[in-house]
């Protein structure tokens, strides 16, 4: 009996691995999870609840940013100006890139999806780069690290800005009101005020938060995916997702996978135009493709606070964060394996 459970688990595991292998961790199957639960209990995370799950995400996503900004060391920052190319061509990708390719297929297929549709993808043009997974892929691939850490942290401080400047221009073309006053001075409290306070109090408490990096984290998530239920449940209460078929999300997962490799492909270009070394051309790569997933779901409740569209919105972002794991855990292996091949060819003497 105990053999088959000790079988049982190691298939388990195995299972897990290969999952995780290809970027398929718990988070995204927690996602998941959350929303199956909000089709079937969305009076619990809606407005109308007793239970104020909602108002909670607010306080998380102040809290968020201030052990982000806790764990932001100026030295550091300073210390990784100096290779000015690459963090242009990054920080042009994520910010200027992005958007300008979604605003061109809109020209193009804007008649193939609604205007939330619309609205939700022009919000992941327009989010800050990952953090802690582009740092992963970089590191696997055998990128420029450092250079990998300083572009994620300087993306999340201008996307606090660009996000929403971005946005309310779209929003103003495409004649939906959008508060712009109002949510400048959400931001302003929500995100800007607790970045501010916890990069002041870095030299006493940034030793601490680095220390307690992965326990952060896992309340960082924990707090998206409140955010994601919460969203999701006032979406299906209002029955907003009536009349989108799965082929029309088919459709738009393929959608993601063809602005993923249009950047990617842009970012080679640039690389070899620019003669960036191999790490260097790495950390563009992967820094330059990637969109937040955790800064979707937080600027989401700066942006779209009580919108009950917020589920259709958030639905490209969350898209993208899956595929763009798996794509670029593929990605980032190839590049290990032909690194390794290229180290064990060079390590040895030619033969004549």
């Amino acid at each position: 009996m105990e053999s088959k459970v000790k079988n049982k688990e190691r298939t388990f595991v195995k299972l897990y691995n290969s999952f995780k292998r290809f970027g398929l961790d718990w988070f995204i199957i927690a996602l998941i999870t959350m929303i199956v639960l909000a089709y079937f209990f969305p009076k619990i995370g809606s407005k109308d609840s007793a239970i104020p799950l909602s108002q909670i995400a607010n306080y998380g996503v102040s809290v968020i940013f201030f052990f982000y900004g806790l764990r932001l060391s100026w030295k550091k920052m300073v210390e990784g100006i100096s290779n000015w190319r690459l963090h242009l061509v990054v920080q042009l990708s994520t910010f200027l890139l992005f958007p300008i390719i979604v605003l061109f297929a809109k020209f193009l297929f804007g008649n193939l999806a609604s205007e939330q549709i619309w609205i939700g993808i022009f919000f992941l043009a327009c989010l800050p780069s990952t953090v802690s997974s582009s740092v992963v892929m970089v590191s696997i691939a055998g990128g420029n690290i450092p250079t990998a850490i300083f572009n994620a942290s300087i993306s999340t401080l201008i996307g606090v800005l660009i996000t929403p400047l971005w946005m309310g221009l779209f929003l103003k073309a495409s004649s939906i009101d959008f508060p712009f006053g109002t949510v400048m001075l959400k931001l302003v409290v929500m995100v800007i005020v607790p970045v501010m306070l916890g990069m002041m109090l870095h030299k006493f408490w940034g030793d601490f938060a680095e220390r307690n990096k992965k326990k952060l984290r896992y309340f960082d998530q924990t707090i998206i995916l409140l955010i994601v239920f919460t969203a999701f449940c006032e979406s299906f209460s209002k029955k907003i997702f009536e009349g989108y078929s799965y082929l029309f999300l088919f459709g738009l997962g393929i959608a993601m996978i063809a602005l993923f490799f249009s950047v990617y492909g842009i970012m080679i270009l640039l690389s070899r135009i620019l003669k960036f070394k191999r790490e260097d051309k790495i950390t563009a790569l992967f820094c330059g493709s990637k969109k937040s997933l955790v800064h979707g779901t937080v600027m989401s409740k700066v942006l779209f606070t009580g919108n009950p569209l917020i589920g259709i919105i958030l639905l490209p972002i969350m898209i993208y964060h899956a595929l763009q794991l798996v794509m670029v855990s593929i990605i980032a292996q190839g590049m290990a394996r032909k690194n390794k091949e290229t180290i064990k060819i060079d390590g040895h003497p030619k033969s004549n």
